[in-house]
């Protein structure tokens, strides 16, 4: 059977894609507790819970605890019904991640090689990819109600363009990325789908406003303030990396001087390393830059595991500056909860430390003494899981 039949097409009931988006945000509910959020009679609630059980996307959980007397049913999503795809676009290649109905995530996969081009084929290419991944988990692929596709750079949900991988005026990635896989597909700005990854399955617990900056070759940063992601007026918001905040006279990709990202992300890491390497500081990479071979960043983060000296001294820097920004950002949102992701974020034996220092230096002690700062917890599976669990919002109709 084809997932969602109904729910694909034009119409289902609004009350019953409310029930749908409560039990999204909590395991169960009974009979009584759906009356009063929908503001009618236990009767009627009861045929519309017995008709979706009948579709087939609720199921009994169990029963409610009780002193005495008659036990209540708990309803929530039937995890059968139907499965969510999300999918990260990074410049390491791919991640799936495939999570059902109630949001358990059932599978991920990483590593998977593939550089997106502007390209009708390269969308073509990237979507046979996708679904040689789910056929070799045993997939059904017509029980997939959703993608969900993160991309690096500017991308607007409501449109489905990506400003990073362009194609045409009459054809946004999204249109073309619906073609490919027959379904309804959302896409997502990489941080603002590993904001959302984390807030729902990773570290955020029960935290309702999160920052979460994206520190890998660039910086982004993805909001959710009360229990939403923040979009801004044009879908663009999170440019932290862009803030014109060093005086370092250091060009930015995006042609300005002194924005933040040239002097806290992989770029900036990378810049620090290969200078004071060209100064004749010594480092376990000396030998391969005096030979002329190229210095990555994903050999700098391998240096980090030798405890190399140098590479350890240009972390700190890059934790310092991102913790004085940082210091600003608290002082702003006030948030609940910091969380660092992205590649540098594996460094944060010694990222975090000075981040910390700079924050309790720059950042207003009644205001940083509420916020908490960690580490992402799912890593590079953040977009993808948070692609997918995208997917399943706009299926319920949760976001535009």
């Amino acid at each position: 059977m084809e997932a969602f039949p109904e729910m694909t097409g034009t119409h289902y009931a609004a009350e019953k894609k409310t029930i749908l988006s409560l039990c999204n945000n909590r395991k169960g509910y009974c009979i009584a507790d759906l009356a009063r959020h929908l503001d009618t009679s236990i009767p009627k609630v009861t045929r519309i819970v017995s008709e979706m059980m009948a579709d087939g996307y609720l199921v009994e959980l169990g029963k409610i605890e009780s002193s005495g007397g008659r036990r209540a049913s708990l309803f929530g999503l039937n995890p059968d019904v139907g499965y969510f795809v999300g999918v990260h676009v990074g410049h390491e290649g791919l991640t799936v991640a495939v999570t059902d109905f109630p949001g358990n995530v059932l599978h991920t996969v990483e590593n998977i090689s593939f550089s997106l081009e502007n390209t009708e084929k390269s969308v073509h290419e990237l979507a046979v990819l996708v679904h040689s991944c789910l056929e070799s988990l045993q997939m059904d692929l017509t029980k997939i109600a959703a993608y969900g596709v993160d991309l690096t750079g500017r991308v607007n949900h409501q449109t489905g363009y990506s400003y990073s991988y362009f194609i045409s005026e009459q054809k946004p990635i999204r249109a073309l990325l619906e073609y490919e896989f027959g379904r309804p597909v959302v896409v997502e700005n990489d941080t603002r789908a590993m904001a959302w990854g984390e807030y729902v399955c990773g570290v955020a617990g029960d935290e309702g406003t999160i920052l979460f900056l994206n520190v890998g070759w660039g910086l982004g940063m993805g909001m959710v303030l009360d229990g939403k992601l923040f979009y801004g007026k044009s879908g663009f918001s999170g440019e932290v990396g862009h803030f014109p905040l060093l005086n370092n006279n250091q060009y930015c990709r995006c042609g300005k001087i002194g924005c933040l990202e040239t002097g806290a992300s992989g770029l900036a890491l990378h810049r620090l390393v290969t200078e004071k390497l060209a100064e004749g500081r010594t480092s376990v990479l000396s030998p391969a830059f005096k030979k002329g071979e190229e210095i990555t960043l994903d050999s700098i983060l391998s240096a980090i595991d030798k405890e190399d000296v140098l590479v350890i001294e240009c972390i700190e820097e890059v934790g310092a500056t991102l913790g004085h920004s940082l210091a600003g950002l608290i002082n702003i949102f006030n948030p609940d909860l910091v969380i660092i992701g992205g590649r540098l974020s594996r460094t944060e034996r010694y990222l975090l430390p000075p981040l910390r220092s700079a924050v309790n230096k720059y950042s207003l002690n009644i205001v940083n003494n509420d916020t908490h700062i960690k580490v992402s917890q799912l890593g590079r599976t953040a977009g993808a899981i948070g692609s997918s669990l995208l997917a399943k919002s706009l299926l319920l109709g949760n976001i535009d």
